[in-house]
């Protein structure tokens, strides 16, 4: 009889004999290049285009901001812009809130 409960007290335990970690480990790697390519990766990329973008401002382009404002720039500063977006009417904006450079002549389409 004690050799029963021995046996049945060994198998209850819930070691692992002989288990390899290798599939654990394989899984979490192929987990993390998932997650590099489908979220670092691209994120990456788009912060790398809107510093090229931030660059190329100057004096005269015309761009659309983050809140829906078109204007033609007028002066650039190392943090801001002046736009004029309409005749006589400038406002002052932050260069990282431009989303995109529009084709010239685009603003007087709009």
């Amino acid at each position: 009889m004690d050799f029963f409960i021995r046996q049945a007290h060994a198998q209850g335990s819930g070691v692992s004999t002989g288990g390899s970690i290798l599939p654990t480990i394989l899984m979490i790697a192929v987990f993390f290049v998932f997650m590099y390519f489908m979220i670092i990766r691209p994120q990456m990329k788009r912060q790398k285009e809107h510093r090229k973008l931030m660059e190329s401002l100057d004096k005269g382009s015309e761009i659309v901001t983050a809140g829906g404002v078109a204007g033609r720039i007028r002066q650039v500063g190392d943090h801001f812009l002046l736009v004029e977006i309409a005749k006589d009417v400038e406002v002052r904006v932050q260069k990282s809130s431009v989303t995109s450079v529009v084709p010239k002549g685009t603003l007087e389409s709009l």
